[in-house]
């Protein structure tokens, strides 16, 4: 059993979604879940040595296990099955559409256990197993901002109510950039990196205050939605305040934000009347792509300048 706030995935799931072949089990067998997301090839098992290991996950049988196993007797068969079909092991996936092992399939009958077949390559099966299980089972926070892909980088625009988001999310749209979510954005961190999505609920759909909810897609075509995209970059609105000092020249070090642990490059744009934030946010996604590229505008403004007063010291001292 796992807690109520477990994230998992139901075998019916990986069944549909792979194409498995069911050997043995009825429909009750199916009532299993996965919170794990990595595979077992039970090696150790099979060998009669029963390691401290995390019992929770999809066991693989590819040929060498299917060779080992052949040269096993009975008894020895049955005693090794025992760990690999218990109420922890989830399920049983057997590769390259070879044989389910008699004894095997006894046992799991009589214990009404799931085990399935794929004529898949074992090593593809694991990759593929495995990567469908991050991210079914990656953590998930759900943030307060608009996602919009900008110039190809998932920008996470965020700030407090009223400060527009929405209006420029759509703004960025109409001009040409994809959009992701609006108002929440579901973030799952995989592999130490952060993707958002919409809600299923809201996936599409962005509110614009005065005109209500419009669907994106129809409005402004499939090629600018998009289900969900890497967050590279977070831009938080902030109100103009006159007596901020804010940035002119760049020279401050890249700062960053944390999310779910994961540093996420971040930076501020002041908001006030007048000031495309389309275009502001569309050249500052610009700049950050150049300096991921090496090329640094202020390092350049600085060069310039040097040169230039070097020039007029030497022009007065001649």
């Amino acid at each position: 059993m796992v807690d109520n706030d477990e994230k998992k995935v139901m075998i019916q799931e990986i069944v549909d979604f792979f194409g498995l072949e069911q050997l043995t089990g009825n429909a009750d067998a199916l009532n299993r879940w996965v919170v794990i997301p990595d595979v077992n090839r039970p090696g150790f098992e099979l060998s009669g040595y029963f390691k401290p290991t995390e019992p929770r996950r999809v066991v693989i049988i590819g040929n060498k296990e299917i060779e080992y196993i052949s040269h096993l007797g009975e008894q020895e068969q049955r005693e090794r099955f025992d760990s690999i079909t218990d109420g922890l092991t989830p399920m049983i996936i057997i590769t390259k559409n070879n044989e389910i092992p008699p004894i095997l399939k006894e046992v799991a009958i009589e214990r009404n256990f799931p085990i399935f077949r794929t004529g898949s390559d074992t090593y593809r099966m694991m990759v593929d197993l495995i990567t469908f299980l991050d991210e079914k089972l990656a953590p998930e926070e759900t943030l307060s901002g608009d996602l919009i892909v900008v110039y190809g980088k998932g920008v996470l625009i965020t700030g407090e109510s009223g400060m527009g988001k929405s209006e420029i999310a759509m703004e960025l749209v109409r001009d040409g950039q994809v959009f992701v979510a609006d108002d929440r954005v579901d973030v799952q961190k995989i592999h130490n990196s952060l993707y958002g999505h919409a809600p299923e609920l809201l996936r599409g759909m962005l509110e614009i205050r005065g005109i209500g909810i419009i669907d994106v897609e129809r409005m402004f075509g499939a090629n600018r939605l998009a289900k969900r995209h890497h967050i590279d970059l977070v831009i938080n609105l902030v109100r103009y305040d006159a007596s901020e000092e804010y940035e002119r020249i760049g020279d401050e070090m890249t700062s960053f934000t944390r999310i779910m642990g994961v540093s996420i490059p971040a930076m501020s744009l002041p908001v006030s009347p007048g000031r495309s934030m389309c275009a502001l946010i569309e050249t500052a996604v610009s700049n950050f792509i150049l300096k991921q590229e090496g090329y640094n505008s202020t390092e350049e403004f600085k060069e310039r300048l040097h040169t230039e007063l070097m020039k007029k010291s030497r022009d007065n001292n001649g």
